[in-house]
């Protein structure tokens, strides 16, 4: 073999064996990739593979560590209503039944947390279907007074029960915005429902007020509000700032995560302001 031809074999060489270590996730850094000024633009080219599939791979291990972390958390949460229910039912059988004081207590709390459990299940359809990109939005311009009007009336008596006023603050009755009328609702009643969750005293107020271009609607409450600590975190899937309280009121942790995701869809996003003790407002802007 010529010396030519015997460098030519060393290079080829040399590039089977750095490929080899790439494909078996042996090398470190792409500075280990050296092929020589002969074959630069390989070596460059080989070098753009390898940090692309070093990026790959962390993508992966990310994946896998939020799914493990995800699955953790589903299994937790469906866990606590199951077993409520379980320990309720043993306890009427094995004599409470007979028991007046106690036996429709101890079944309408079952009841209540079969229909947490139902509230958990359907938001993690929802949450499975925006984060999977499954979920179809239909955007078109509607009246958005009568649109709040009616989230209104329908937790006013809601509201009431809490000797909470429930206010739709006025604007342009004509105004119309962009949007996916039905995702936005359920925006919108997953933030009304917190609100009268968390606020024991005073008044909700929902409205929007015009930017320019936009429109910016807005809910806000009397309520405990949020920690400057947990404001970040919120959003997040099953967090919970104050996590005895929002299974007691029969929280999922999955409803804000939902609004997020809702809204980012619509080119926008969820801003929050609160102080505690004072209460809290969520607002995000949509074309109008």
């Amino acid at each position: 073999m010529s010396i030519n031809g015997h460098y030519r074999q060393t290079e080829i060489n040399k590039v089977i064996k750095i490929i080899k270590s790439i494909q078996e996730n042996t090398l470190q850094t792409s500075d280990e990739i050296q092929l020589g000024k002969d074959l630069y633009d390989l070596e460059k080219e080989i070098k753009s593979m390898f940090l692309r599939t070093q990026n790959d791979i962390q993508n992966m291990k990310k994946l896998e560590q939020v799914r493990t972390e995800f699955l953790g958390n589903v299994s937790h949460e469906l866990r606590t209503p199951i077993f409520t229910i379980q320990g309720y039912l043993e306890t009427l059988f094995d004599g409470a039944i007979n028991d007046e004081n106690v036996n429709r207590t101890f079944l309408h709390k079952a009841i209540q947390h079969t229909h947490n459990l139902n509230n958990l299940l359907n938001d993690l359809i929802d949450i499975s279907m925006i984060e999977s990109g499954q979920m179809k939005m239909s955007f078109r311009y509607f009246k958005v007074y009568d649109f709040l009007e009616t989230i209104v009336s329908e937790f006013k008596p809601v509201a009431f029960k809490k000797n909470l006023e429930f206010n739709l603050i006025p604007f342009d009755h004509s105004l119309q915005i962009f949007g996916d009328k039905q995702r936005l609702k359920q925006v919108m009643t997953n933030l009304a429902t917190n609100a009268i969750k968390y606020t024991e005293t005073g008044k909700i107020e929902i409205g929007l007020v015009e930017e320019n271009k936009w429109g910016k609607l807005f809910i806000k409450d009397t309520g405990i509000g949020i920690a400057a600590k947990d404001i970040d975190r919120i959003f997040e899937r099953f967090y919970r700032a104050d996590k005895d309280r929002s299974r007691e009121l029969g929280g999922t942790g999955l409803g804000l995560a939902i609004v997020k995701h809702i809204i980012e869809a619509h080119d926008s996003r969820i801003e929050v302001f609160s102080e505690q003790s004072k209460g809290s407002e969520f607002s995000f802007r949509l074309k109008k």
